[in-house]
């Protein structure tokens, strides 16, 4: 094969469960480009980050957890967040030394020769004895569909384009899901808006109580279970509620959050209900989230009949050379760094049992 390098580890994605998993690889002993490479399709450092909208400030942003080895201080909390964290990141890269290759798509990956793994890139193939797989959701933006969806003669975006509420000054705005997106951006919207709507499929779920640390325990708990069931994950925060703050608190005073049950078609000038109502709408803003980018994985054949895949930890009970960082319990920023940490563990046990190609 043309243009084929061999390292021990590939490591997916450079986005905080990426770094991580990268800055354990060198902690315990293995050289950037010579043991392990990192891949990253982004054009800059910051991973999703560096694609939020501009008002998301760092000030807003929940429960960023600082990288392993170095911290994230004296950071503006009015400045966007995607500049705040590419920032950091990209000092974190230099810092540690990590060479990220980027812009670099991996395209699949397949079983090889002597039990290696065949990770296919834009930019040639690696051939590597274990693979961490941190490549998150934000490039796999879920779409719900309804009838008449493609009449709609309005504009329809997801939550990965938002380009912060200035953008809907004057128009009528219909914005699905229940997470902490859709509710952050309603109470951005609602001052520019002539009017908004907001539908969920369930009730939310506010959560009055703070979070602490045994609230957060119990909720990646929940979301594990699913991974060793082998059924796709679900957000922590799907576990766990909105949190009630004060703009929360406001939004649901002035109408503002005023949930609706989830609207059953979609029509040129709207949305509308099986009981009759009707809402005139200029922009459907769909916040549903986000599914796991996985589809490289495609050839290994590591799903199960539930849809997701089976993860003990972080590896593939499928395939112990496969680990999945940033998926499912490890979603967080804080649940990164520690798979990152448990999945270099793992991978140096697998490599000390396994001897090297010939």
């Amino acid at each position: 094969m043309n243009n084929v390098r061999e390292v021990e580890v590939v490591v997916v994605g450079a986005g905080q469960a990426g770094l991580s998993s990268a800055y354990h690889l060198r902690r315990t002993g293995s050289v950037p480009d010579r043991d392990f490479v990192v891949l990253d399709h982004s054009p800059a450092p910051g991973g999703a980050w560096q694609f939020r909208w501009p008002s998301l400030t760092y000030g807003k942003v929940h429960g960023m957890h600082a990288l392993p080895g170095m911290e994230l201080t004296d950071a503006d909390p009015l400045r966007p967040s995607s500049e705040v964290i590419g920032a950091y990141f990209d000092r974190y890269e230099r810092t540690f030394d990590l060479r990220v290759r980027r812009p670099v798509d991996v395209h699949a990956v397949r079983e090889g020769y002597g039990g290696r793994l065949l990770v296919e890139t834009s930019h040639g193939t690696w051939v590597a004895r274990a693979l961490i797989n941190a490549t998150g959701t934000w490039d796999r933006p879920f779409w719900p569909r309804y009838p008449g969806q493609e009449t709609f003669r309005g504009r329809q975006l997801h939550t990965a384009r938002y380009p912060g509420p200035e953008a809907f000054a004057g128009l009528r705005v219909v914005v699905v899901g229940g997470g902490a997106s859709g509710t952050q951006h309603l109470l951005e919207i609602a001052p520019y808006a002539a009017a908004t709507t907001w539908v969920t499929r369930r009730p939310p779920v506010w959560r009055e109580e703070p979070f602490d640390e045994n609230a957060g325990r119990e909720a990646v708990a929940l979301v594990e279970e699913r991974v060793r069931r082998g059924l796709p994950p679900r957000s922590v925060v799907s576990v766990t509620g909105l949190p009630l703050n004060d703009a929360v608190r406001r939004g649901l005073a002035d109408g503002v959050l005023d949930r609706q049950p989830m609207f059953d078609r979609i029509e040129p000038e709207g949305v509308v209900w099986d009981d009759g109502r009707r809402v005139a709408a200029d922009v459907i803003l769909w916040a549903t989230g986000f599914r796991p980018v996985i589809d490289h994985l495609a050839p290994l054949r590591l799903r199960e009949p539930g849809g997701g895949i089976r993860v003990e930890g972080t590896r593939a009970v499928a395939d112990p050379r496969i680990h999945l960082v940033g998926y499912g319990p490890s979603a967080s920023t804080i649940g990164a760094n520690r798979a990152g940490r448990a999945a270099v563990r793992d991978i140096r046990r697998l490599l000390a049992e396994e001897p090297a190609a010939a």
